[in-house]
């Protein structure tokens, strides 16, 4: 922390005190996770509601479909009724599952102070004009992780769900998904959205290091997009071309979208 605006506040703390600062500030970022993951424990019925959500015929997108599918008189836009089957074969899982994803809803409700409180360890050795921005950066990437996440509840995951879970090689073999199956598909395809929403930010990173530049993106504009089908292929499981688009559609915009900010990074 040598880069501090209070250099003499800074030379005063050796590094073990550094250290020991860091170590209160994680074992309170460690605390406060805990104390949110117990809360979301507690409110068992509330956050499955929400998880199984998509599974469930009445689900927003599903309706939206159906009403979309009248307007237009086109039926097959409407998803019909489906059920989905759930079962358990483990002794432990059902338990193991609930505390996973209370463990993970807990880190989304306490990243904010997680946040709060790594940056003020930071943010002593950092100039006036390096806080302003690492502070812009960080509240970006959080927002835009956000919505990777809020895509795949209400659009990705939806019709992924749905897809494989009516999906049969033949007729007498019925599908009955697993608990484990269903969450930890939800949370990978969660993660896997959310990092992909951080493109802008690794492109501004990498513009400051002089690796890319806006005319460069530009130039690979059309290879770009064929990587963004690519990936949007892997992250969708499904095979209709529909479900690809709103995945790659997004991030296509993004590269748009990281263009501009390489732009301004310069």
């Amino acid at each position: 922390m040598s880069k501090s605006n209070n250099p003499d506040e800074n030379e005063r703390m050796t590094f073990w005190e550094h250290i020991e600062v860091f170590r209160h500030i994680l074992f309170r970022c460690l605390a406060i996770w805990g104390i949110c993951s117990i809360a979301a424990f507690c409110f068992k019925n509330e956050i499955f509601q929400i998880i199984f959500a998509p599974s469930k015929n009445d689900f927003i997108l599903y309706r939206l479909l159906c009403r979309l599918a009248e307007a237009t008189n086109i039926s097959s836009l409407c998803p019909g009724d489906f059920q989905a089957n759930f079962i358990n074969t483990q002794l432990t899982s059902q338990f193991m599952t609930h505390l996973s994803v209370s463990m993970c809803v807990g880190v989304i409700i306490a990243m904010p102070y997680l946040i709060y409180k790594l940056y003020g360890f930071v943010s002593p050795a950092l100039y006036q004009h390096e806080r302003k921005y690492s502070f812009v950066l960080i509240f970006s990437s959080f927002v835009l992780f956000g919505m990777g996440i809020l895509l795949n509840y209400f659009v990705i995951f939806p019709f992924s769900f749905r897809f494989l879970s009516t999906y049969q090689v033949q007729d007498f073999v019925v599908n009955q998904i697993a608990l484990s199956s269903y969450t930890s598909t939800l949370l990978v395809l969660s993660l896997l959205l959310g990092i992909v929403f951080e493109i802008p930010i690794l492109a501004y990173f990498l513009a400051k290091l002089g690796v890319i530049n806006h005319q460069l993106m530009r130039n690979y504009r059309r290879h770009a997009f064929v990587v963004i089908c690519i990936l949007a292929a892997i992250i969708t499981p499904t095979a209709d071309i529909f479900t690809l688009l709103l995945v790659a559609c997004p991030i296509a915009l993004l590269y748009e979208f990281s263009i501009r900010v390489v732009k301004k990074a310069k």
